[in-house]
């Protein structure tokens, strides 16, 4: 089980932390990413870590702005989203797709391959 939480309402410049608990999977053996998907869009890939915590960065709008990070003692995912704007709002979604702990080359590649997902939480950004 992927359960995000974090999401809310915040302002334009501002920081937002989200936070993956993840069940049921292993650390060593799934590359963790996020997602987002704002309103009529389709789902998009931003980032994803391997099990060594090296981590991949899909989408050129969060570069900079987006890292993704992991606590393997406490089978957590975070996205730490910083200087966020109008445009980051969407629903933002945890995703673990079975890699033997790498991540896929490309974000196209997270369909074709064995992907779980949360339910998603929520972020919005006020101009």
């Amino acid at each position: 089980q992927l359960m995000e939480s974090g999401g809310g309402l915040v302002q334009s410049g501002t920081s937002l932390t989200l936070s993956c608990a993840v069940s049921g999977f292993s650390m060593e053996y799934y590359g963790y990413g996020w997602f987002r998907q704002g309103a009529g869009k389709e789902r998009e890939a931003l980032l994803c870590i391997n099990n060594n915590g090296t981590s991949t960065t899909y989408e050129d709008s969060v570069k900079g702005r987006f890292t993704i990070s992991r606590d393997k003692a406490d089978n957590t995912v975070y996205l730490q989203m910083n200087d966020l704007k109008p445009e980051d709002t969407a629903i933002y979604y945890c995703a673990a797709v079975w890699t033997l702990g790498t991540c896929p080359d490309a974000n196209n590649q997270w369909s074709l391959l064995d992907t779980h997902w949360g339910q998603g939480t929520q972020v919005t950004v006020s101009s």
